[in-house]
C-alpha cells in the first residue's frame, strides 16, 4: 500500500501509492512512521493514483504521543497503519478518570475518551451555527460525565441557560446516582421544585451596582459610591443615622438659603429638597419653635412684601442646630441589609449633599440614575434583587448549591424571561460572586466552579465598556485567573466573532460544530494561529452532531460524533407541519372573517392540549 517516501516537503510527507485507486479507503486515517526506534504519527490528507500526502503530528515515545516533530523521519522509515494500542493512546480508554466524548468519525468502532482533568481543569468552548447541535453537545456531555465511573459528588455545574433549554436534560439526574441532585432556578416559577431566583442586594459591589444602573460614565461613580454609603448607613435606623439624614438635608438647605438665587427660586428648591428628602424634623408640616410661637416648616418660607422669607433667622437657627459636620465620619456598619427603595431614597440624598448639588455638570448624569432605579422599581427585574437581611456571600454561594438539605451538582440558572440588557448584568455579578467565592478559599481550588454559558456572546462581548469604566471585565479576569482558583469557563455559541479576544484567547479546549459564516471561521483562524487548515475546512461541512475537537485534552484535532442526549434538552426547531394541521377540520368549513377567532382559539386550545 504505502511505497518509499518520495520526499518532504515543510510538514508533509510525498510516499508512493502502491494501492493505486483502493488507497482510496485510507483517507484521513493515521499512520506510523518508524526508523531507527523513532515512531512519527502523521495523517493521510490527500490521495492520488501516484502519490499520498501525509502530515507529520508528533512523536510516540514508548507509551506517550507529545504533539509536534522536531526531527523529520528519514527517507527510509517503514510506514503502516496506526496500531490499536498506539490509537487507544490517542483516543483515551474507559477508566475512572476519563468521560464518554463520543464515537470516532475516523475509526467507526472506537469512542473517545478524553480525561476529566485534561478537558474540565481548563476553560473550554463550544462553537457552532444554529441547528449544528450545541445544546444536544452539551447535554450530552454533561450527562456523559455523570453517567461515567468516576463518582462527581463534589462538581458544581452552573448553567446560564439562555431559553430554559436544559430542564429537561437534566432534572433526573438522580437516576445516575441517588447522591446527584439537579436545581433549576429560574424568575419564572412554573413547577413545584423550580427555585425563585434571588440576588441579596447588600452583595453587591460599587462594579455590580454602576453595570445594573448601565453607567457610562466616570462622573457617575461617585454618586453611585455615595449612594451605596448611605444606604447602609440608613439601614440601622439609628439615633446617629437619623441625625446623619437630618444633616444632610440641613446642609443642603443652608447652601441654597445663601445662594446668590431669588426668594422666589429658592423656596422652590429647597421645597422640591423636602419633597423628596424628609425625615420628621424636616418636612412641609415640621413645627418650629421661636420665642413664644411656632411656625410649620411651610409657614416659615413665605415670602413678604419686601421679598424675603418671613421667618429667615427663625428657619436659619432651626437649619444651623441639625448640622454636625462630625456625623461626615461614621464608619459603614458591618452588617447591613436594603431594599431598592431604600436605594433610591439613598440616591436622592446623595443628590443634594454637598458637591453634587451645586455641581450642574453631572445633573445629566445623575437625573439618568434616577431614572433607571426608578424604571428597577417597576420591572421585574428588580424583584429578584432581595433584602431578606444580610447574608455574607459564603452563604449565599452556600445555598445555591444546596436543594432540600442535599448538595445539587448541577444548578441551572434559566435567563428566558430576562431582558437581554439585564441578563448580561445578572450573569456578570452571579459570576462575579462565584469567582470571589473560590479566591477566598483558604484551600485554593479546593471546591471547583464550571461557569456554562450558553449564548455566551450575549454576555462576554467585544469591546464591552466594562473595561473603560470599571478598568476590568469579570469574564476577562476570570478567563485569565480563573483557572488557578478553579472557576473555569464554559463557552457555548454561534457567534465567537463577537466574544471578548481575551477569553477566546484563554480557551485550552475546544468542541467546534458545523461553522459556515466567513467572519467567525476567519476569526477562529487568527485567533488560534496552531489551527491547521484542514481543520478548518472539516469545520465547514461537519453534520449535525459532529463536531472538530481540539486542545490540550485531545492529542490531536479529531472529528467526533456525538450522541443524542437522553432526554433531550428544548432546542428543537418548531414542528410546522404537526403544528398547521391542528384545527385543520375546523378550517375546512370556515371561510369568513366572523369564524377566524374561533378557528384560532380552537387551535390555540389544541396546541395546549397537544404534545408538542
Amino acid at each position: 500500500m504505502f511505497g518509499k517516501i518520495n520526499y518532504i516537503t515543510g510538514n508533509v510527507a510525498h510516499v508512493a501509492n502502491m494501492g493505486g485507486n483502493t488507497a482510496s479507503d485510507l483517507m484521513n486515517l493515521h499512520v506510523i512512521f518508524e526508523s531507527a526506534g523513532q515512531r512519527v504519527l502523521g495523517e493521510i490528507t490527500e490521495i492520488n493514483k501516484e502519490v499520498i500526502k501525509i502530515q507529520f503530528l508528533g512523536e510516540f515515545n514508548d507509551d506517550r504521543y507529545v504533539n509536534g516533530v522536531i526531527r523529520k523521519p528519514s527517507l527510509a522509515s517503514t510506514i503502516r497503519v496506526i496500531s490499536e494500542p498506539e490509537l487507544l493512546v490517542l483516543i483515551g480508554t474507559d477508566n475512572e478518570e476519563s468521560f464518554t466524548l463520543g464515537k470516532s468519525a475516523t475509526y467507526k468502532n472506537y469512542t473517545v475518551y478524553p480525561k476529566i482533568n485534561d478537558f474540565f481543569s481548563n476553560h473550554f468552548s463550544i462553537l457552532g451555527n444554529s441547528g449544528s447541535g450545541k445544546s444536544c453537545g452539551v447535554a450530552r456531555i454533561v450527562q456523559n460525565v455523570f453517567n461515567t465511573k468516576a463518582f462527581s459528588y463534589n462538581a458544581n455545574l452552573f448553567i446560564f441557560d439562555a431559553y430554559g433549554e436544559y430542564k429537561n436534560a437534566f432534572s433526573e439526574i438522580d437516576k445516575y446516582n441517588p447522591n446527584y441532585a439537579y436545581k433549576f432556578i429560574t424568575s419564572n416559577l412554573q413547577d413545584s421544585d423550580d427555585t425563585i431566583l434571588e440576588i441579596p442586594i447588600n452583595l453587591l459591589t460599587l462594579d455590580d451596582m454602576a453595570l445594573l444602573l448601565q453607567a457610562n460614565s466616570h462622573t457617575q461613580l461617585p454618586i453611585i459610591e455615595r449612594m451605596l454609603r448611605l444606604a447602609k448607613i440608613f439601614s440601622q435606623e439609628s439615633e446617629e443615622s437619623l441625625q446623619f439624614k437630618n444633616h444632610l438635608i440641613a446642609k443642603a438647605l443652608l447652601a441654597i438659603l445663601f445662594s446668590n438665587k431669588t426668594t422666589a427660586n429658592k423656596k422652590n428648591e429647597i421645597f422640591t429638597v423636602i419633597e423628596v428628602c424628609n425625615t420628621y424634623e424636616f418636612n412641609f408640616d415640621s413645627t418650629i419653635q421661636g420665642l413664644g410661637y411656632t411656625r410649620s416648616f411651610s409657614e416659615c418660607f413665605e415670602i413678604d412684601s419686601n421679598g424675603y422669607f418671613g421667618e429667615s433667622v427663625l428657619i436659619t437657627e432651626y437649619i444651623l442646630r441639625h448640622i454636625n459636620d462630625e456625623l461626615e465620619n461614621i464608619p459603614d456598619p458591618e452588617t447591613y441589609s436594603y431594599s431598592i427603595r431604600d436605594l433610591a431614597n439613598a440616591l436622592n440624598f446623595t443628590l443634594i449633599s454637598e458637591g453634587f448639588q451645586s455641581n450642574t455638570s453631572i445633573a445629566d448624569d445623575a437625573t439618568m440614575l434616577q431614572v433607571r432605579i426608578n424604571a428597577l422599581l417597576s420591572n421585574k427585574v428588580g424583584q429578584i434583587f432581595v433584602n431578606n437581611g444580610f447574608i455574607s456571600l459564603n452563604d449565599y454561594v452556600s445555598a445555591m448549591v444546596m436543594k432540600n438539605g442535599k448538595k445539587a451538582q448541577i444548578i441551572n440558572i434559566n435567563l428566558e424571561d430576562i431582558d437581554d440588557i439585564y441578563a448580561k448584568v445578572l450573569v456578570k455579578i452571579l459570576c462575579r460572586f462565584l469567582f470571589d467565592f473560590t479566591k477566598d478559599l483558604k484551600q485554593r481550588a479546593s471546591v471547583p466552579f464550571h461557569l456554562l454559558l450558553e449564548e455566551a456572546h450575549r454576555y462576554i462581548q467585544l469591546g464591552d465598556i466594562d473595561t473603560f469604566l470599571l478598568g476590568y471585565n469579570i469574564f476577562d479576569r476570570i478567563a485569565k485567573e480563573g483557572r488557578k482558583y478553579g472557576t473555569i469557563l464554559g463557552i457555548i455559541s454561534q457567534r465567537p466573532v463577537e466574544i471578548s479576544d481575551t477569553v477566546i484567547a484563554q480557551i485550552s479546549n475546544f468542541l467546534i460544530l458545523k461553522m459556515t459564516h466567513p467572519k467567525d471561521i476567519k476569526y477562529i483562524e487568527e485567533m488560534l494561529p496552531n489551527i491547521s487548515s484542514d481543520v478548518i475546512e472539516k469545520m465547514k461541512v461537519l453534520q449535525p452532531g459532529s463536531c472538530v475537537s481540539f486542545g490540550s485534552a485531545f492529542k490531536i484535532p479529531m472529528i467526533i460524533k456525538l450522541e443524542l442526549p437522553n432526554p433531550l434538552p428544548y432546542s428543537s426547531n418548531c414542528d410546522i407541519s404537526k403544528v398547521w394541521r391542528i384545527g385543520a377540520t375546523a378550517n375546512n368549513t370556515t371561510n369568513n372573517s366572523t369564524t377566524i377567532n374561533t378557528v384560532l382559539n380552537n387551535e390555540i386550545q389544541g396546541i395546549a392540549n397537544s404534545e408538542i
